[in-house]
């Protein structure tokens, strides 16, 4: 089978030839430069033929034309530490102006992905897109964020407003240039963050939209961050692949397939097992997550992004476990 129509079919439940395998990581450093990211994801789906490419710009890819700055400390996720958030009082967010995607971060972010689409054509792409809360996470910063909502509710909904509508328009570029579907990380529906209803007011909504706006694509991934998280929530989003921390949080792998319309996608605990574990830790959990779901409705991952200094003998187990 092609990728993509071994995707396909493990979307929809059919038989495949091999279960389907994604991993995906950051690229701290190689993020700043839209040719430095795109040839290092290109790198790393040559070195693993992967079913599906994840693309993971830096968090702040977003939000920098707002004002935000960031740098990257040596996180081993590769992520970055926000060092300016420019929401700082509640009628900040009233002054937030849309951006036009194909200029500024956003336009470099189209320009890493038209790379890619070049170096990869037969290859399934998705982007990252971070849903409109997380963005407002890092324009006011995580601390101030859930004190926002509750005290100034008017003027963040407005800023969500603004932040929703930029989206739209860079996932329609998105699309244009041949991108398959989405990454939509939700990073606040957790009870560790806010209230199942504080989630249903302010992300569930603008979640919605944004989905609407990629309906068109064919492989559009829901991913749930954090422990605690209100899966029932979004487990009837219109998408394809749901991806969350399986291995660290309910539910795990065989209850959420029976939640949801498409696939699953995890199986391998990125820290316990991808990381500090043994290969033969890798295989048993890729034999775990297969066992859980009959081998349908699977796409083997972590619950999250690989960690940097994950040793090369645990990839590639993980990558030869879905070829028996």
């Amino acid at each position: 089978m092609k990728k993509r129509e071994r995707l396909e079919a493990a979307i929809h439940g059919q038989k495949v030839d091999r279960i389907p395998i994604a991993l995906w990581r950051h690229f701290p450093g190689d993020d700043q430069s839209p040719s430095d990211l795109a040839a290092a994801t290109v790198a790393w789906q040559r070195r693993w033929d992967f079913d599906f490419v994840k693309v993971t710009p830096a968090s702040s890819f977003c939000i920098r034309d707002w004002g935000a700055e960031d740098v990257w400390t040596g996180n081993i996720e590769g992520t970055r530490d926000h060092t300016r958030y420019p929401v700082q009082r509640a009628d900040d967010w009233l002054n937030l102006q849309p951006l036009d995607p194909r200029t500024g971060s956003l336009g470099q972010q189209l320009r890493c992905l038209e790379l890619i689409r070049a170096e990869l054509p037969d290859v399934p792409i998705v982007q990252t897109i971070f849903n409109p809360l997380s963005q407002a996470k890092n324009l006011a910063g995580p601390s101030a964020l859930p004190s926002m909502l509750r005290l100034y509710a008017k003027q963040l909904r407005r800023g969500l407003e603004t932040i929703t509508a930029t989206t739209i328009e860079f996932i329609r570029a998105a699309r244009l240039i041949g991108v398959d579907g989405i990454f939509l990380a939700v990073q606040h529906a957790s009870a560790d963050v806010l209230s199942e209803a504080e989630y249903r007011e302010f992300g569930v909504e603008f979640d919605l939209r944004l989905l609407e706006a990629a309906r068109a694509m064919w492989l559009n991934v829901i991913h749930l961050h954090g422990e605690r998280v209100y899966f029932d929530l979004v487990s009837g989003y219109p998408a394809h692949v749901w991806n969350w921390h399986d291995r660290e949080t309910y539910p795990n792998l065989q209850q959420g397939l029976a939640k949801v319309s498409g696939a699953v996608c995890g199986g391998i605990a990125r820290d316990a097992a991808l990381l500090a574990g043994t290969p033969q830790q890798v295989r048993a959990e890729v034999e775990d997550a297969v066992k859980q779901t009959g081998g349908r409705r699977l796409i083997v991952g972590t619950g999250c992004v690989t960690l940097i200094p994950s040793p090369e003998a645990n990839l590639r187990v993980a990558r030869e476990a879905i070829e028996l």
